[in-house]
């Protein structure tokens, strides 16, 4: 799993040295594998510096070129012909030096060398801000409005945000750190932090032009079910601040409403899915399992056999338009030629998106996350989240009230926690008030607290902490293992029960299943030397067997 420093800072306040925040990740049970600079410009701008244009001629021998002398901060002027219509005297330009590599949007990267162009010498090259990888602009070249002296290197003017991404190798049983705010969970506990939550607070309803029904037949798979409608959304690319964000991930953009759902899924965990609203039948979504047999076309144009428990996303007319939780239908998905969308936000059960996930072998963001275990809590919070999103990129409304299925409540988990049983099982006696604000920081409430032990209330998010021996691993991990002194003797200890020794068990075993398969048991004399009847007081003489 990926994550990107400057993502988590959106939520956290992190001042550390990057080396710190991933040794901290990895006590904390989160392990950095990998740790690698991202920047958003191939070749990080390197051989560009910022020039000065002091002279610029017509080109004696073409129209369209420019003879110019550039002062780039060494000892003499260099010249350069430049074929941008724009060029001018006392321009503040980009320069791309002799022996620079330039990585152009759209075209292959190409090497400056020092040439002579239609007879005249030219060192160097003024740059447009797609021959540098900035942007798409070829118009002219780039005039830049800055003080800083002639020859400093470009990068230092536009400030590019540099990035680091983690690679996390991620445990089964750690599904609440597969986004960058259940990472920050742990930082927060460590450093102190608080995490600051996307706001959703301007989120509202603007017309109800389009209400899409919803119901759910199968509330076992299913247990909540959560989504709305925007109309008159513009599909088109996304910003570059959006696309940033996911192709420091590996994620490759699709445009502004896909993106928005891969952006809120790596935020907050929380996987969602957006239809196009003129594909769905009756305006109605039925979440159900379809007969077994039944044949469903998949994103990947693959053409699939449906299992009986197999949960799908239909319209109104029972027909598929998603494997619920795993992947999307290749009707029903969004396009440039969208306008209205119906856009979901689910909990589905893992069990039922695991064995789907593995029949039909399709491993996406979605399924990676469903099958470790969502948040019941957070699905109107992340639709709200990425339908304010999607109305900024697209200029859509929000078009109905958030339909909110949620028959059975998810609580918490209760778990009695004995104090005797953390010291015992950490070796080390930590202060009551470090435990407790401990298990705050990680979202675990403290109750029905005694002189002997307390109450843990774990959120549902958490699915990896069932007992009380994980409640006492929540409280080391953040402890930190390091902080517990090795004793002088090696010892271990544990929680569970075990059954009292029966030696003859295994006799026992063998003897039932011998005489289960036709075997029978027989007892016979011992033998033994006569002279030790003559030793032994209770055996008598005359009675052995010469």
């Amino acid at each position: 799993m990926k994550i990107s420093l400057n993502w988590l800072k959106d939520y956290i306040e992190l001042d550390q040295p990057v080396e710190k925040i991933s040794q901290t990740l990895t006590d904390t049970g989160l392990e950095v594998e990998g740790l690698e600079e991202f920047g958003k410009i191939e070749g990080g701008l390197e051989g560009l510096v910022i020039g000065e244009v002091l002279t610029c001629e017509k080109h004696p021998n073409a129209d369209k070129l420019s003879i110019t002398t550039v002062d780039i901060g060494t000892d003499s002027p260099s010249p350069i012909v430049c074929g941008a219509p724009n060029v001018a005297a006392g321009q503040k330009v980009i320069v791309a030096t002799v022996g620079t590599t330039l990585y152009p949007k759209g075209h292959d990267s190409f090497k400056i060398k020092k040439a002579k162009i239609r007879g005249e010498v030219s060192e160097g090259m003024i740059c447009a801000e797609d021959e540098i990888g900035l942007g798409a602009g070829h118009d002219g070249i780039m005039v830049l409005e800055t003080k800083l002296p002639n020859g400093t290197p470009a990068i230092e003017y536009f400030d590019l945000d540099e990035d680091y991404i983690f690679e996390i190798g991620l445990t089964p049983n750690r599904a609440d750190a597969t986004s960058h705010i259940g990472t920050a969970r742990d930082l927060k506990a460590v450093f102190g932090k608080d995490i600051q939550w996307p706001a959703v607070d301007q989120f509202k309803v603007d017309n109800h032009d389009l209400t899409i029904e919803v119901e759910v037949e199968n509330s076992e798979a299913c247990p909540r079910y959560s989504g709305l409608s925007i109309t008159n959304a513009k599909v088109q690319e996304s910003p570059e601040w959006l696309q940033n964000r996911l192709l420091s991930l590996g994620l490759a953009p699709i445009n502004n409403v896909v993106d928005v759902t891969n952006f809120v899924l790596h935020e907050m965990g929380q996987p969602l899915h957006a239809f196009d609203a003129a594909h769905i039948a009756d305006n109605k979504v039925i979440v159900k399992t379809l007969a077994e047999g039944s044949t469903f076309t998949t994103l990947d144009e693959k053409e699939r056999k449906l299992l009986s428990t197999d949960l799908m996303i239909c319209n109104g007319k029972n027909e598929g338009m998603c494997i619920a939780g795993v992947f999307g239908g290749i009707r029903s998905g969004v396009t440039e030629t969208t306008t209205d969308i119906f856009l979901e936000s689910a909990y589905f059960s893992a069990d039922f998106v695991r064995k789907t996930a593995q029949h039909h072998q399709l491993k996406t963001d979605a399924s990676f996350r469903y099958e470790r275990g969502t948040d019941p809590y957070i699905t109107v919070y992340a639709l709200k989240r990425a339908a304010l999103l999607i109305k900024e990129l697209t200029g859509g409304s929000i078009s109905s009230e958030i339909v909110d299925i949620y028959p059975a409540k998810i609580k918490p988990l209760d778990v009695a926690v004995k104090y005797r049983n953390v010291d015992r099982l950490i070796g080390k006696q930590i202060d009551v008030n470090r435990i407790h604000d401990i298990l705050t920081a990680l979202d675990i409430k403290v109750k029905n607290e005694s002189e002997s032990g307390f109450t843990a209330e774990i959120p549902p998010y958490r699915v990896d902490v069932t007992r009380e021996a994980d409640v006492i691993e929540e409280i080391l991990r953040i402890y930190g293992f390091n902080n517990v002194d090795l004793p002088d003797f090696v010892k271990s200890d544990f929680l569970a029960n075990f059954p009292a020794i029966d030696p003859d068990s295994v006799q026992k075993s063998i003897t039932e299943l011998l005489a289960s398969n036709g075997f029978y048991e027989i007892l016979t004399n011992s033998l033994t030397k006569p002279d030790y009847a003559e030793q032994a007081e209770n055996l008598n003489e005359a009675h052995s067997v010469q």
